[in-house]
C-alpha cells in the first residue's frame, strides 16, 4: 500500500510530469504551419482536414527530432528531469537519428495527454467543492460520467479527481524514464563501440603504467643503490663515488625520456615518440647495473640483431624488469644475465641470489613486477617462469616465439 502511493508524494513524479507538459507547450508554435496545408483544402470534409494537419504536425515534429543537435538536446533535457542515467550520445550513427524523433513524438504525446485529462482532473478537483454547486455536479471522462449531490459527495469526487490527476502524472513519468533509456541511450551497436573503446584506453593505460614501472622502476632502483654506494665510498675512494654520481646521472637521463614520451601520449601529442631502446642498448643497462655495485655475468648468444624490433623493445624491458627485481630484492652476489636467439624463439634468463628481504636493499614489494611480466610475455604468445632455483637462488625465464627473416 505504501510503495503504491509512494510515487504519489515523490517530487521526481511532478518534475516528470512538467517536462512531459514541455513538450507539449514545445509543439505549440508548430500548429499553425501544420494547418496551413488544410487551410488550403477549404472544400475538404472537417475530418479530413482535420487528420491532414495533425499528419503533417506529427511530420513537423519529427522532423526536429532528426536535427544533429535535437537528440544531445533531448538527452540532456531527459536526464535532468526524469533523472535517469543517459551516457552522451555518439556524434555519429544512423539508428540514433531514426529513434530521436519517435522520442519526441512519443514525448508530445504523453504531454498533451497528460495536460488535456490531467488538467481537466484537476481543475474538477479545484471547483467540485464550491459552494455556487448547489445540488448536484458532474463530470465527464473518457466516455463515463460521475455524478455527486450533495457538499460530501461533491468533495469525495473532487479528491477522487486529483487522485486520479496524480496518478496520471506517475504513470506518464513512468512511461517517459522507461522510455528514455531505450529511445535516447545507446543502441546495441553503440554499446559495442564504447566497450571496445574503453577496452582500448584501457589496455592503453595498462600499457603506459607497465611502462613507467618498467622504466621509472628500474631507474629509481639503481640510483637508490648508486647513491647509497656513492655515501658509502665518498671519502675512502672519490674515483668510484664519482663513478656512482655518473650512473645516477645518466640513468635519470634515461628516465626522463620513458616519462616525456608516457606524458605526451597522455596529453594526446603527436609529438610523443617512444623511446626506442633494444636488445642491442643491453651493455649500457648491465653498465648502470655495475655502477651501483652489481656484478652481472652475461652471457649472449645468436644474432640479437635480427630480433624483429618490436619483440627486441619487449624484450629489453623483460630484461630490465629481471634485473630491477634481482637488485631490489636479491642478495649480494653476481646475477647471471643470458640472453640466446635460438632457432624457434628468443631466450631470457635472469638468476639471482635470494635475500631475507632486510638490509640496505630492502624495496618495499609492489607486486607489480611479475604481474606486469607474465602480461607483456602473455601478449607476446610468450612462455615464462618464475621462481625458486635450488637453494637461496631466484630464476626468471622467459622464452619468446621468433620468426626470423630468411
Amino acid at each position: 500500500m505504501i510503495r503504491g502511493i509512494r510515487p504519489l508524494l515523490s517530487g521526481s513524479t511532478y518534475s516528470g510530469a512538467l517536462f512531459a507538459f514541455g513538450g507539449a507547450l514545445l509543439s505549440l508554435p508548430l500548429l499553425p504551419f501544420a494547418m496551413l496545408p488544410a487551410l488550403a483544402v477549404p472544400s475538404a470534409h472537417q475530418e479530413i482536414r482535420a487528420f491532414l494537419a495533425l499528419l503533417v504536425w506529427t511530420g513537423l515534429i519529427g522532423a526536429i527530432g532528426c536535427a544533429r543537435t535535437a537528440r544531445r538536446a533531448l538527452t540532456a533535457a531527459a536526464r535532468r528531469s526524469l533523472r535517469v542515467a543517459l551516457p552522451a550520445p555518439a556524434r555519429s550513427g544512423g539508428a540514433d537519428r531514426r529513434r530521436t524523433p519517435l522520442w519526441l513524438l512519443l514525448h508530445v504525446a504523453l504531454g498533451w495527454a497528460l495536460s488535456l485529462a490531467g488538467g481537466v482532473l484537476l481543475l474538477a478537483g479545484l471547483t467540485l467543492p464550491v459552494p455556487w454547486f448547489r445540488t448536484e455536479a458532474g463530470l465527464s471522462l473518457f466516455g463515463g460520467t460521475v455524478r455527486a449531490e450533495g457538499a460530501g459527495q461533491r468533495w469525495a469526487v473532487a479528491l477522487g479527481c486529483l487522485l486520479l490527476a496524480a496518478a496520471l502524472c506517475a504513470v506518464v513519468t513512468g512511461a517517459l524514464r522507461w522510455l528514455a533509456p531505450r529511445l535516447l541511450g545507446p543502441s546495441s551497436a553503440e554499446r559495442l563501440a564504447l566497450a571496445a573503446e574503453r577496452e582500448l584506453r584501457l589496455a592503453e593505460r595498462n600499457r603506459l603504467a607497465q611502462e613507467l614501472h618498467d622504466s621509472i622502476g628500474h631507474t629509481l632502483t639503481a640510483a637508490t643503490i648508486q647513491a647509497a654506494v656513492a655515501g658509502e665510498v665518498l671519502a675512502a675512494d672519490p674515483t668510484a663515488a664519482r663513478a656512482a654520481l655518473r650512473g645516477i646521472e645518466e640513468s635519470a637521463r634515461a628516465a626522463l625520456e620513458d616519462l616525456d614520451y608516457v606524458l605526451g601520449v597522455l596529453r594526446e601529442e603527436e609529438t610523443a615518440v617512444a623511446p626506442t631502446r633494444t636488445l642491442a642498448d643491453l651493455p649500457e643497462l648491465t653498465e648502470r647495473l655495475r655502477l651501483a655495485g652489481a656484478v652481472v655475468e652475461q652471457q649472449v648468444s645468436g644474432d640479437l640483431a635480427q630480433v624483429p624490433g618490436t619483440l627486441s623493445r619487449a624484450a629489453y624491458r623483460i630484461v630490465q624488469e629481471g634485473l630491477t627485481n634481482a637488485l631490489r630484492h636479491g642478495a649480494d652476489g653476481p646475477i647471471g644475465l643470458r640472453v640466446a636467439a635460438v632457432p624457434d624463439g628468443l631466450e631470457v634468463e635472469v638468476v639471482n641470489r635470494t635475500g631475507d628481504g632486510t638490509g640496505p636493499r630492502a624495496f618495499p614489494e609492489s607486486g607489480r613486477g611479475l604481474s606486469g611480466l607474465a602480461e607483456r610475455v602473455r601478449l607476446l604468445h610468450g612462455e615464462m617462469e618464475a621462481g625458486p632455483a635450488g637453494p637461496r637462488q631466484w630464476r626468471l625465464a622467459v622464452r619468446l616465439p621468433v620468426r626470423w627473416s630468411a
